[in-house]
């Protein structure tokens, strides 16, 4: 198994490539099932869990051929499960159910897998299609689907579920008559997947706000043109905070700033200088890390899977700062290992309170999850030292080509095998 070494305490400074969105690519991929055809998409991130998507495709009968340009041929569906096999290494393959549903009549989806950060039931996904006119069952760990034509509905979900709207609205856009999605959520990823279904020839409005409406089409078709899928903000907010945490400077290209807007008024809040424009993000640190109280938020809030991140950075204020987290009930497993590192940080409940430390010093720390994993690898940049993270597999389902874009920008990083030591590190 692979393992991540770092010699941190050295500025971070250039300019990195921001990749395609993974919380984006997953949704389009299985939304092509609704449209029979060759479909083409590019900027498709080379992540695990993206091949675990295309992977799942082609055990349906949807083979892909890849390239700069990716090609998926949806003209056929010979199998509508989707394995615990291929489930179970993430959360997102329950994305199959609404697209089989709407394309078969029926689908067979095994629980999903993932990170470990909650339960994120999948109930909301259910009673919206029910809503549909689609029946369900559990057996032996799978959810079974069934129905004979998709009506439109009214429907307010409980939540503002991300992959419970997607699945709702990927079913909906087949539908006999309108539906409206109210409480829906209002991600940049959720507004992309509406905008990839119009354009295969969807009646979609107001996705990437709470209430969505669709007019049901009785068929779809894959667009005339490639698909570029947006860029990742979660990946390009991380390295921005990479800049924050190494007093360096940082400029991430092909990054959406709209997107990125509570995580740069923290980084201004926190002492950073941030600067902007049509099509890149520029952050910068000079003087301390000034602490700043955190809630995360569906969109357009504070993002879950930023709170890591900034953790980290926070670990070396100058005073205590308070992290609220409201999405997932786990999502404070990498404090045990900031923890080692040399963090100060109290947990009650789902609050955190991290009190600033001088400086961080290098230890062996185990990843947990993606975004943990991002955290220890922010704080191994700054820490005094050499630090090692094992079991990165988690960084590899979401960023793509890490420990290449920190050497690109000054990181002494390096990848090796866990119980093989690792005795010179160069940056690029």
């Amino acid at each position: 198994m692979d393992k991540l070494v770092i010699d941190g305490g050295v500025p971070l400074k250039g300019t990195v490539p921001v990749s395609g969105a993974k919380n984006a690519a997953l949704p389009l991929l299985m939304a092509t099932i609704v449209a029979p055809g060759e479909h083409r998409i590019a900027n498709l991130p080379e992540l695990a869990d993206v091949e675990s998507m295309l992977s799942l495709l082609g055990r349906i009968g949807c083979p892909s051929l890849m390239g700069p340009i990716v090609r998926i041929d949806t003209s056929r569906v010979a199998w509508c499960e989707a394995p615990y096999d291929l489930v179970r290494k993430m959360r997102a393959s329950v994305l199959a159910l609404g697209p089989l549903l709407a394309r078969c009549g029926e689908a067979h989806v095994s629980l999903p897998g993932g990170c470990a950060i909650g339960v994120r039931p999948i109930d909301q996904h259910l009673r919206g299609l029910e809503a549909l006119g689609c029946e369900f069952q559990m057996d032996n760990g799978y959810v079974h689907g069934k129905v004979k034509a998709l009506k439109g509905a009214h429907m307010r979900l409980d939540m503002p579920t991300v992959t419970g709207t997607e699945n709702i609205l990927m079913a909906a856009v087949l539908a006999h008559g309108d539906t409206t999605i109210e409480n829906a959520a209002a991600e940049p990823e959720v507004e992309e997947l509406g905008a990839f279904l119009n354009s295969l020839g969807a009646k979609v409005e107001g996705a990437g706000t709470a209430t969505i409406h669709v007019q049901g089409v009785t068929s779809l078709v894959p667009a005339t043109r490639p698909w570029h899928i947006l860029p990742d903000r979660i990946e390009a907010g991380t390295y921005l905070v990479a800049a924050a945490i190494t007093g360096g400077d940082i400029r991430c290209e092909n990054a959406r700033a709209d997107h990125l807007a509570p995580v740069l008024d923290v980084l201004r809040a926190a002492g950073c200088g941030v600067e902007t424009g049509d099509d890149f993000v520029r952050v910068w640190r000079n003087g301390p890390v000034t602490p700043v109280d955190i809630t995360t938020a569906p969109h357009p809030g504070f993002p879950t899977d930023m709170q890591a991140q900034l953790m980290a950075l926070l670990s070396l204020a100058n005073g205590s700062s308070q992290i609220r987290e409201t999405i997932f009930e786990n999502r404070f497993m990498h404090v045990a290992e900031l923890l080692r590192l040399g963090a100060r940080i109290d947990i009650n409940g789902n609050l955190a309170t991290v009190h600033g430390v001088p400086e961080l010093s290098g230890a062996t720390v185990m990843a947990t999850d993606l975004r943990a994993s991002a955290s220890l690898v922010l704080a191994g940049l700054a820490a005094r030292g050499r630090t090692e993270i094992l079991r990165i597999y988690h960084l590899d389902r979401g960023y793509e080509h890490l420990a290449e874009k920190l050497r690109g920008v000054g990181a002494n990083v390096q990848r090796g095998q866990e119980g093989r030591p690792v005795t010179h590190i160069v940056s690029a």
